[in-house]
């Protein structure tokens, strides 16, 4: 049932670190997900330099999804959004054509305090990937949510356990935050030929195996997953239906790599609008 664990590799930002997890070469998506970051956890005194913001960048072919268990980040994008994304809520930006954004940590530079989350791409499918530039905001209480017998879990984007999450996917997919209570069983259908499991917190029992915070098991299609928590856990589900292979370059993702090309002249060349609060620095392509 297990095709493969990838463990997350520690990478440093310039102020905080992430566990990426994908893509990974043996195995470089699960549905559409074609990149899966851990930020943090990180522990932030107030005060601390913004050069740990990250700066205007841009993006082309993918949606990304930006989801936190701790801490508070400030979104801005090329489209006029500006907005706040707090525990428990969903960031939701489709890049499309061009789209280009920040994220700036001014309350907790201002408090100080916890970051703990994780950012996601999902590549769009192919008749998908030149949409308008779009993004919405998602609170947790518009979120699908379910309780009981040591088991909560939110639907965070798609379709899954017979319900549906308002953020405007492309594609067939799911992606859900479970918080496992020591002994909990929870089980994963076959709904969809790609799934995997990513341990966020403590450790979980699958197919025999002991998952381990910043491991992600992919599994093979077609057999219910069960899930047992050996400790208090918090699990990240995803997958969905493959979109086909994808290059990714950068911040670019695309099924054409002349297409990639394109966008990288685009962005040395300032053909791509900045954040309008945002205009006065960015993030060069090396």
């Amino acid at each position: 049932m297990i095709q493969l664990i990838i463990d997350q590799r520690r990478k440093d930002l310039g102020g905080f670190e992430v566990g990426r997890v994908l893509p990974y070469a043996p195995h470089r998506m699960v549905g559409p997900f074609v990149f899966f970051d851990h930020m943090g956890p990180a522990r932030f005194q107030p005060g601390f330099a913004r050069s740990v913001d990250v700066r205007p960048h841009p993006h082309i072919g993918l949606s990304t999804l930006s989801y936190l268990f701790e801490g508070e980040m400030t979104h801005r994008d090329s489209v006029g959004s500006e907005i706040a994304i707090r525990p428990g809520e969903v960031n939701w930006m489709t890049a499309g054509r061009g789209i280009t954004h920040s994220e700036r940590f001014e309350t907790l530079r201002a408090q100080g305090g916890s970051l703990d989350g994780i950012q996601t791409w999902l590549a769009l499918p192919t008749e998908h990937e030149e949409t308008e530039p779009a993004f919405s905001h998602h609170a947790g209480d518009d979120l699908p949510f379910y309780q009981a017998d040591g088991l909560s879990a939110r639907l965070i984007a798609g379709r899954a356990f017979g319900a549906e999450a308002r953020v405007p996917v492309f594609s067939p997919l799911f992606y859900v935050h479970w918080e496992l209570k020591t002994g909990a069983r929870a089980a994963l259908p076959a709904e969809y030929p790609e799934r995997a499991a990513y341990v966020a917190r403590g450790r979980v029992e699958i197919d025999g195996q002991e998952i381990r915070v910043g491991q992600m098991a992919v599994f093979s299609p077609g057999q219910t997953i069960d899930v047992t928590a050996l400790e208090s856990s918090s699990v990240m589900l995803l997958g969905g239906e493959p979109v086909g292979p994808r290059f990714l370059d950068w911040n670019f993702v695309s099924s054409s790599e002349e297409r990639i090309e394109q966008a990288k002249a685009d962005w040395r060349a300032g053909r791509m609008k900045l954040p309008d609060l945002d205009n006065e620095e960015f993030i060069p392509l090396a």
